[in-house]
């Protein structure tokens, strides 16, 4: 993969922090949930804000 400049950088910079906090806040709602399936919903979203966070923090490496 070619060098990201200062813009590109910051832009996966602001995604990998959203994708963060998503992961956290959805999280923080699948904890909260009492219906099993919106639990359920919860959890799987916020594993695919997880997995993505891990494949753009991967761009870094």
């Amino acid at each position: 993969m070619s060098q990201l400049n200062q813009l590109e950088l910051q832009n996966l910079r602001h995604l990998i922090g959203s994708h963060e906090t998503a992961y956290q806040k959805l999280s923080t709602y699948a904890q909260q949930a009492t219906d099993p399936q919106i639990k359920q919903m919860f959890q799987k979203s916020a594993q695919d804000a997880q997995n993505t966070k891990q494949k753009l923090m991967s761009l870094l490496s």
